[in-house]
């Protein structure tokens, strides 16, 4: 049986991304973000090789430590920071080694790096660490925007029709707004978790009901 494959990186991605290379002046790099609209930027070198992102947060650095008077020992616990704001090109502003993903990972692996390293976009790399895009929160989220039908086709097709060859023509799949609601009678009681949460697992899903049951079957009593 085909089953659809998960949704990867290279299906939500934005293959356009505004980059810099590592001598890209502090300037050039305000104007870039400002142009684009975005909150950070890979730096790469060579061939398009990621070695490092340069967001807000680095350029901020050199506004937030301009007017601060600190002690020798606050000085000391600051060197990186005061380094950046003293840093005018993005090989000197960048944080590295950038934290990327690869084209073909799984949505649920470039949420957890998101996650992992406090950021809001990856770097979308191939094997030699190129750039072929950039992945951001807002990207993870239309696997949401699939329609009700769609969904409702996925389920039947890889769950109720998988698990339940026999009962599958009494079982209901509605789909509203992302929630799925499974009604109908099966014969194996142990597979309804089963089906619940491979259902839940269904990228799109919102949330599941799970009204699926397995009516008892009484043997008769044997003649005496």
């Amino acid at each position: 049986m085909n089953r659809r494959s998960p949704h990867t990186v290279n299906d939500v991605m934005t293959s356009t991304v505004v980059a810099v290379g590592l001598d890209a002046q502090f300037k050039e790099i305000v104007a870039a973000m400002r142009k684009w609209r975005v909150t950070a930027v890979p730096v790469l070198e060579g061939e398009g090789r990621v070695v490092g992102v340069v967001s807000e947060a680095d350029l901020l650095a050199k506004e937030e430590l301009r007017d601060e008077e600190l002690t020798m020992t606050g000085q000391k616990q600051h060197l990186a920071d005061y380094a950046k704001a003293g840093a005018v090109t993005a090989r000197d502003l960048m944080s590295a080694p950038a934290v990327t993903v690869a084209a073909g990972a799984t949505l649920p692996r470039a949420a957890r790096l998101m996650a992992e390293h406090r950021v809001k976009r990856l770097p979308v790399v191939d094997e030699q660490g190129v750039l072929k895009g950039i992945v951001s929160r807002s990207d993870l989220l239309k696997v949401f925007l699939r329609t009700d039908d769609d969904l409702a086709s996925e389920v039947r097709r890889d769950v109720v029709d998988r698990f339940f060859p026999v009962s599958r023509g009494g079982i209901r799949v509605d789909v509203e707004k992302g929630c799925v609601t499974l009604t109908g009678s099966v014969r194996d009681a142990t597979l309804i978790p089963v089906a619940e949460r491979l259902t839940r697992a269904v990228e799109g899903v919102v949330d599941v009901r799970c009204d699926l049951i397995a009516p008892m079957v009484v043997d008769a009593a044997p003649e005496r």
